[in-house]
């Protein structure tokens, strides 16, 4: 099959989250099983300034009513993938890919708009044409659109499948600032008090749609996890899949990851010790073999599950336990964090901040990975610290239900708990230290039977390759 991802970032070439690992994962996965895969992506000044990419074609343009574009498509070839870029510098030579700092940029509705048009201009003037045009979350939830009213009828057995990774991001602007739209004949049925909601005419007009786990497409469909969009994936409902992330196990290996002091594996654990002493030194945490040690690194939202952390950290900090969190994010969020570590420097450090080196030095050095997630799609985190015997604890949300089993289970892999309190987690931490504690036999069979679970990209996109079939 021929299949295009139309996306907005792909790790290697350009992140800012977890759609880039999908963006460079599942293309090459999907490869390997033989499938014929396009990307197109934007040109964005951090790639401008990093590569010197060729136009593959003459200056193209594309016109709406009151605005002409002028944009090239420059071309790259990428681990034996065509990667095509948008290159139209107005929109995408800036120093963010979606906001300057914290503050969103005003027109992204416009921006992506032209993005995913720019996109099916693209396809024809190359002579591509795919059998499946593979979307990603609202930055191109407008093509689906763009596509089933387009005129020429080059597309017309072209079908288009959706990926929700976060629904929280619905891509919200109003018509008045979207020129690319503005003017379309058939664009009246997607306003709402003058907005436009860019996820829900993806969700409208897709073949299918699929999010990132099996969880969080039941999610969806209730009242409390849609996100304020219920009602249009209820009506979908037959079209909407959830089909798990994968785990980059090339990247994320205690065997072979050269970010740790020490490497280690299933059946040689001791090394792991090492990893936990170079933490608490870099935390500048005192080393303490023995006390528990729960890390955590994310984007510090209440997304995250601060509103259940922040109010326990009293009684937390009360056990002999170590804590360390690294990230970056909510400004209040940071600020409570560093006043806690300033108060309690030798059981709790905060990192403002992100590096890769950090984030696998946790993953290996705890003892415990903290994600108690108010919703979590997918999540790769916890999948990362199943790989490195870090048991993750964890709310039985998303993806986070789909991947970690409690430890009061025979094959259990973690510590899980539902209910949304503050409470809740303070109970499931410390069941997880009297597990720590308790029965360390048990524990350490635990963690090598997390070791032992894989997620995998071929696994995941060969479900994908079943729905383009379909």
């Amino acid at each position: 099959m021929s299949i295009v991802f139309a996306i907005s970032e792909v790790e290697e070439l350009v992140k800012t989250g977890g759609l880039a690992d999908v963006g460079k994962a599942l293309p090459l996965a999907l490869r390997t099983l033989g499938e014929n895969v396009t990307i197109v992506m934007p040109y964005y000044k951090v790639l401008a300034e990093q590569y010197n990419l060729p136009s593959a074609t003459e200056t193209q343009t594309l016109f709406t009513e009151g605005k002409v574009y002028h944009f090239e498509i420059r071309h790259l070839k990428w681990h034996e993938i065509p990667v095509y870029f948008i290159d139209f510098p107005e929109y995408f030579h800036r120093d963010g890919l979606y906001a300057n700092a914290y503050e969103a940029y005003e027109d992204n509705g416009e921006r992506f708009s032209f993005f995913s048009g720019a996109v099916l201009h693209a396809l024809q003037t190359l002579a591509i044409t795919p059998d499946v045009i593979h979307c990603h979350d609202w930055h191109t939830a407008m093509l689906p659109f763009l596509l089933t009213h387009h005129k020429s009828g080059y597309f017309a057995q072209t079908k288009t499948v959706f990926t929700i990774h976060n629904a929280a991001f619905q891509g919200v602007h109003r018509l008045d600032n979207i020129p690319f739209l503005r003017h379309h004949p058939n664009i009246l049925a997607q306003v709402h008090g003058g907005y436009i909601n860019m996820l829900q005419s993806g969700i409208e007009f897709a073949s299918k749609v699929t999010t990132v786990s099996p969880n969080y497409a039941r999610e969806l469909l209730t009242d409390l996890g849609s996100h304020g969009l219920h009602e249009r994936l209820v009506s979908r409902s037959r079209d909407l899949s959830g089909i798990l992330n994968g785990c980059d196990y090339s990247q994320w290996n205690p065997e072979t990851d050269p970010y740790l002091p020490e490497n280690y594996s299933a059946t040689n654990l001791h090394p792991k010790s090492a990893c936990k002493r170079a933490l608490q030194e870099q935390s500048g945490l005192p080393v303490q073999p023995a006390v528990p040690l729960i890390g955590m690194v994310c984007r510090l939202t209440e997304q995250k599950g601060f509103g259940y952390i922040l109010p326990i950290l009293d009684e937390l900090i009360k056990h002999n336990l170590q804590m360390v969190i690294v990230g970056t994010g909510d400004p209040e969020v940071c600020m409570d964090l560093g006043e806690f570590a300033q108060l309690h420097p030798t059981q709790f450090a905060f990192i403002n901040g992100f590096s890769s080196e950090h984030a696998h030095l946790v993953e290996a050095g705890a003892d415990f990975f903290l994600m108690p997630s108010q919703f979590e799609p997918c999540g790769l985190n916890q999948m990362y610290s199943l790989a490195y015997g870090t048991a993750p604890i964890v709310r039985a949300v998303g993806g986070l239900k789909d991947t970690v089993i409690d430890y009061s289970h025979e094959n259990g892999t973690g510590f899980v708990f539902d209910i949304p309190t503050p409470d809740a987690l303070l109970a499931c931490i410390r069941r997880a230290l009297l597990a720590y504690y308790e029965d360390p036999i048990k524990f350490r069979e635990m963690q090598v039977r997390g070791m032992n679970t894989r997620f995998t990209w071929n696994a995941s996109a060969r479900h994908y390759q079943s729905l383009y079939q379909s």
